[in-house]
């Protein structure tokens, strides 16, 4: 989608399509057997038996020369109308016998290039000319007929003078032809051009929403990896510690070793549920999604007593007055803090770690810290640290993580829960 969107006061009308073209075809060639019929028709009626009107091959001739360029007239509106306005003058100079079917050539020629014209003050002028210069034609002809011989208006019978009758006649239904012509033709464009807006908006709308759409699924993989990078790092390095130490003392403490190895069965089981939630999640239906458990606060206890068993010395402590939390909250506060101790397990060489929950008045607040290298550990952190930044941002939170004073690192995450939160 382009960045600058179309001025519609300067709309253009693309070019006709071949379907119109082929009914432009279509609707000459019906104008120009009507013309070649009414010619046939009038002369054999007698109307012109004094001899006014040119013999029946001119007339024909001119039949087919006011209707022929109606074929082109969408293609070309502007010339059309010149073109058909200037050959209806001159039959009806020669007298032509029909005058039905020239006017309704005009008439598709006004509204044409009303339609049609690309350029709105050319269409705009070209019409209003064409349709002064028909009226002085009209006027022209109206002097012509009344300085002539006596019109035959001895029975004539009404409230009008027959002259002044005859004069309005003539004026109010050219007046009527003309303008019905000129705004059918601006009613045509200015339809044209809705249409045109409402495709614009249309494929604009189409567009964001793929736009949207592909913006949930990078979030959505994006949420994804977080979590499958806080499950497989934190129970992974779980295993590898519980696993190296009992291969140091498998030859000569078998009790500690099965215990290690117990341990590291157990992670395993649990690192293999936490997976399966995930991909249960991805498989599942909007019906079926609530099946799936996130872990939360209650599930701290566990991911406490995993930390325990790779070796690390932890004090958990509960502060205020505990109550339920949104569980997008308490998810992200389970992340936090299995996202910290893995990489106190991993980095940090630290013997105690001291985790604290602290439900303040408004916000859910964690904290891990440790005794290990503080330094090291900032800077092993890498997308571990992204990930628990990026948690917290998603519910306007503020996150802090850094070196203690002395010794060790320490990560604190509040996270808004409302004074009233409630799951």
């Amino acid at each position: 989608m382009t960045t600058s969107e179309p001025v519609w006061t300067q709309w253009r009308r693309p070019p006709p399509t071949r379907d119109q073209q082929r009914a432009d075809v279509g609707v000459a060639v019906g104008v120009l057997l009507c013309a070649l019929a009414m010619i046939v028709l009038v002369n054999s009626m007698g109307a012109f038996s004094l001899g006014a009107a040119p013999h029946m091959g001119e007339q024909l001739a001119w039949g087919i020369a006011v209707t022929v360029p109606l074929f082109v007239r969408r293609r070309y509106p502007l010339a059309v109308l010149l073109v058909v306005s200037v050959l209806f003058i001159a039959a009806q100079a020669r007298h032509v016998g029909d005058n039905l079917v020239p006017s309704v050539a005009l008439f598709l020629a006004i509204f044409t290039t009303g339609a049609w014209e690309r350029n709105r003050v050319v269409a705009r002028w070209a019409r209003i000319v064409v349709i002064v210069v028909m009226f002085l034609w009209l006027g022209f002809g109206l002097v012509r007929f009344l300085i002539g011989p006596a019109p035959p208006f001895e029975n004539a019978a009404g409230p009008l003078d027959p002259v002044l009758a005859s004069v309005l006649y003539g004026v109010g239904f050219n007046l009527l032809y003309f303008l019905t012509a000129y705004f059918i033709g601006d009613l045509a464009w200015l339809s044209a051009r809705r249409l045109a807006e409402l495709e614009f908006q249309s494929e604009r709308l189409r567009l964001s929403q793929e736009q949207n759409t592909h913006g949930a699924i990078v979030a959505e993989r994006v949420r994804i990896a977080r979590d499958l990078h806080d499950v497989v790092a934190h129970h992974v390095s779980v295993m590898g510690i519980q696993a190296g130490a009992a291969r140091r003392v498998l030859d000569t403490d078998g009790d500690q070793a099965r215990e290690a190895l117990r341990t590291v069965e157990q992670t395993a089981r649990t690192a293999i549920g936490e997976l399966r939630g995930l991909l249960g999640v991805l498989r599942a239906d909007d019906a079926d999604s609530s099946a799936t458990v996130a872990p939360g606060l209650d599930d701290l206890p566990e991911l406490l007593e995993t930390a325990r068993s790779a070796g690390l010395e932890i004090e958990h402590g509960v502060y205020g007055d505990a109550r339920p939390v949104p569980d997008a909250v308490a998810l992200s506060a389970y992340r936090v803090v299995q996202e910290a101790l893995t990489n106190v397990v991993k980095h940090a060489g630290a013997r105690k770690v001291d985790v604290r929950v602290r439900f303040l008045t408004a916000a859910l607040e964690v904290e891990v810290a440790d005794d290990g290298r503080g330094r090291t550990t900032a800077a092993a952190g890498g997308f571990g640290l992204v990930g628990m930044r990026e948690r917290v941002a998603v519910h306007d939170g503020e996150f802090e993580a850094g070196p203690r004073r002395g010794a060790g690192y320490l990560v604190r995450a509040s996270l808004p829960t409302g004074a009233d939160a409630t799951t």
